[in-house]
Parts: C-alpha cells; structure tokens; sequence
C-alpha cells in the first residue's frame, strides 16, 4: 500500500470516529487541509471555513475567546498544549464542548503549520459536571449530617457524664456500667461519624491531579447554597461573596471543592451557634483570592506556627466534641500548593479566623 493510500485509509478512519483533522497555514491565516468530519462537529460548511478561517473563532463562546486566543499564542511561542477544551456555539444556538490537541509544525518549505484533531466531548462533560456537581453535593450534606447529629450525641455524652457525678455517691455498680457504656457510645459514635467524612476527604486527596479549566465561582456558589440549606441544621448563617459571576482557573475541581469543604467544616467546628461563616472571591490583578472567614473561638497563637504541619499538636477537638486527625489542614496546604497557589491564615482568639487561599488565574 502506497502512502497515499495509507493516508486515506487513516483519514478514514479519524472521519468514522467523529474527530475533525485539520492543519493551517499560519503565516497564511488559512486552512490547508480541513476533513469530512467538520460539519457534523460544527453544523458549517467546510466551504464556508475553508473561504472564511475566521468563522471559526466567531463559533467560539465568548467566555472562551481570550483563552483560546491566548492558548493559541502560546502554541506559536513554542509551548505545548493539549487536551484544550472550549466551547463553541452553533447554528442553533445550543453549545458543544470540543477538545483540542495542537501541534506546531513546519513543513519542507518552511511555512508554519498548526496541525491537530478536535472531537465533540459535550457528552463526557455534562456527564462529568453532573458527577461533580453531586460529589461536591455529598460532601456538603455529609459535613452538615455530622455537625447536626454530633452535636446531640455530644450533649448525651456530656449528659452521661454529668449523671455519673450525681449518682457516684450511691455506688451502685450497675448503674455506674449503665451510664459508662452511653459515654462509651457515645464518644465511638462522634468519631465514626468524623473518621467517615475525614475519610471521604483522604481519599479524594490520594488521587492523581487532573487539572481543567473551571468557573471557580459558580462551583463554590453550588456548595455555598448546600450550606444555605442546611443553615437552621447546624445553626450557623452561611455568606457567600465575589467580584463577578466569572471567574476561570484551572483547577481539579474534586480535589479543590475539598478543601473549601474542608475549611467550612472547620469554620464550623469552631464557631458557635449563630455565628457567621462568609466565603469570598475575588480577582486580583494576577490572582484570585478565596477568602473562609468565621467569628468563632479562633485559633491559639501558640499553634500558628504548627497549624500545616502533618499529625500537627494544633489539633482540637470542635465545641461540640468532634474529633480532628490533624492531618487535614496539612492535606489542604498540599493541595493548594498543587495548583501552584498559597494559603495563609489571620487569627485572634474569641475574634474568630480567616483563611486566604491564593490561585494563580488562567
């Protein structure tokens, strides 16, 4: 089989699978190649591109144009890229997600090509979003559960303990197993209750980092409002704030979720009933900067300096007995590095605490 034969027989076969094979002249601006699969991606015409690159970017959503825009530069600098996702719109003005995998070339004549396969992942990705958009559900509904069932099986247990001061002075020894066995229980059931949670949060964080462009606001609004909800549960009015409806970073939105998830549960943990727990975003110049704030008990001077470190002595108990493993804060601290990002904290005791997080932006 001669190489033009083996080309056909390969074009074919990236046709079948739906993807687009396209190469472009970029000192030209023009498509020299553009296969029989773009219609069926883009509902256009290959004539129409082919007469028109332009069109192309015109598809492209509007909150994606800058990125892709920029991505594009990049690729001529001589960066790599993969794996670029964007939007498109079409005709009908629905929307489709396409994934991208550039290369930069140049041929035998010298001229500067752009070669690359684009294929239709709108499905994968409502799919993805949905499991997200439930995972960080769970978490929310799993943290609200624990504080709300903690805090009355800690009361038992105080209450156990109380009842054991006033009947010391009967010594009657099967009493005493009695109320024993429900301090007991209780205590093993506040820290099952947290191990699973804690759990939920370590295993997450064991998993590889993958990283996708994401709106960080309309995530942390998604499990704001699971808070909201649970607001008269766990008796703490929860606020959520932010310099625009949109804000991209590129983030593994599973593992990032469990941090803010994490910092509230701690907020909560640490914060009487009624008090308040605000979570604001805003964008910074070259940053943005997530900010969990609550008007709790606060943190001792004498941890500030040991609150990230693993198995730290800053580990305390919540005000209503729930346990911490200490390796939580120290997670979060590496998983934050892991976007390339920093995290601090301002605390005063009986004043309350913030946490900062720093994101690099797209």
């Amino acid at each position: 089989m001669d190489e033009s034969s083996n080309y056909q027989v390969f074009e074919e076969l990236i046709r079948q699978t739906g993807k687009v094979l396209f190469s472009y002249d970029v000192d030209s601006g023009s498509f020299t190649h553009l296969n029989t699969a773009f219609p069926y991606l883009w509902n256009r015409t290959r004539e129409s591109v082919l007469a028109n690159p332009s069109i192309i970017l015109d598809t492209v959503h509007p909150d994606d144009r800058d990125y892709l825009v920029k991505e594009y530069r990049e690729l001529l600098d001589g960066i790599i890229k993969y794996d670029v996702e964007f939007r498109i719109i079409l005709p009908d003005k629905s929307v489709s997600w396409m994934l991208l995998n550039p290369k930069l070339v140049t041929d035998q004549q010298g001229k500067r090509l752009i070669a690359g396969i684009v294929e239709d992942i709108t499905v994968a990705k409502d799919n993805i979003a949905n499991l997200q958009k439930f995972a960080a559900k769970k978490n929310s509904i799993l943290e609200i559960l624990s504080h709300d069932l903690a805090g009355p099986i800690a009361n038992i247990q105080g209450l156990a303990g109380l009842l054991s001061d006033y009947t010391r002075e009967y010594e009657n020894s099967q009493v005493d197993n009695v109320i024993r066995i429900i301090r007991d229980s209780s205590e093993k059931s506040i820290r099952m209750i947290r191990d699973f949670v804690e759990q939920e949060f370590l295993s997450s964080s064991n998993t590889g980092v993958i990283k996708r462009r994401v709106n960080l606001i309309e995530k942390v609004k998604e499990v704001m409002e699971q808070y909201g909800d649970g607001e008269d549960l766990i008796k703490k009015e929860f606020q959520f704030t932010s310099s625009s409806e949109k804000l991209y970073v590129n983030l593994d939105q599973n593992k990032f979720m469990q941090v803010i998830n994490n910092l509230i549960s701690n907020a909560i943990k640490f914060t009487r009933d009624n008090g308040v727990i605000v979570v604001d975003i805003s964008e910074q110049e070259a940053t943005v900067l997530i900010t969990v704030k609550d008007n709790g008990i606060g943190i001792p001077d004498r941890y500030h300096d040991e609150l990230f470190e693993r198995f730290t002595p800053a580990r305390r108990e919540g005000l209503k007995g729930e346990p911490s493993t200490g390796l939580g804060m120290s997670i979060i601290k590496t998983i934050v590095e892991w976007h390339k990002g920093r995290i601090w904290f301002e605390s005063a005791e009986n004043e309350g605490t913030t946490f900062y997080i720093e994101l690099p932006k797209e």
